[in-house]
């Protein structure tokens, strides 16, 4: 008789971890769901228009872009350096992978900053960066920023009397550049390149804001 009381006991405490075991799996399951629901709400968006440090610093400027990442893409070498690429053999153009909040900023506005920020008539230059590298390309994630790609081609054509030669590509694999490529205009600021050739793009893009 006197054991009773204890399995009742231990059947009951037994109950209890369980119930927290299922509230804890349950609150986790519930948590991911969250964090993938969030995940799921942001976009990719990958382009190439010259040296990524002037794309990245012009993107950077953009509301609902949340990353730019520089990098290389497009070409046959695995793991290629900055110093690979500069050499022209590679086949990779120097790009940037942007992740951005559809709800804030759209596909078709970033195309529109694309357009404003380079010479998309110029073959594989952009001023004095000479070299298959910096060509004009936009690379698409899914068939929707494929259509709009070219759809933004047509349309822009209309502006310049010099062909279009941006190329609209399927997104290849993307390989990050060097940690000293990363937010090179926001670290130097005063750097000669930087004050010459990348500030205007910015205020380029910056005046195209102001008449929105």
């Amino acid at each position: 008789m006197r054991r009773i009381p204890s399995i009742s006991m231990f059947c009951m405490t037994l109950v209890a971890l369980v119930g927290c075991v299922g509230s804890n799996s349950h609150q986790a399951v519930e948590n991911k769901t969250i964090k993938d629901d969030s995940m799921e709400s942001k976009k990719v968006a990958t382009f190439g228009g010259g040296c990524f440090w002037c794309t990245e610093a012009v993107f950077e400027l953009i509301e609902g872009v949340e990353d730019v990442v520089s990098g290389y893409a497009g070409g046959t070498t695995q793991n290629p350096t900055y110093e690979d690429i500069c050499t022209g053999q590679t086949g990779h153009a120097e790009v940037i992978k942007i992740t951005y909040d559809p709800a804030k900023v759209s596909y078709p506005k970033l195309l529109e900053t694309f357009g404003i920020s380079h010479d998309p008539t110029t073959l594989n230059q952009q001023g004095a960066d000479v070299g298959t590298q910096y060509r004009s390309v936009i690379m698409y994630h899914d068939e929707q920023q494929k259509a709009e790609a070219e759809k933004w081609k047509k349309e822009v054509a209309k502006e310049f009397a010099d062909p279009i030669v941006t190329e609209i590509v399927k997104a290849p694999f993307f390989y990050p550049a060097e940690a000293g490529h990363q937010d090179y205009y926001r670290r130097n600021p005063n750097a000669r390149y930087c004050a010459f050739v990348i500030r205007p793009k910015l205020d380029k893009v910056k005046k195209a804001q102001k008449k929105e």
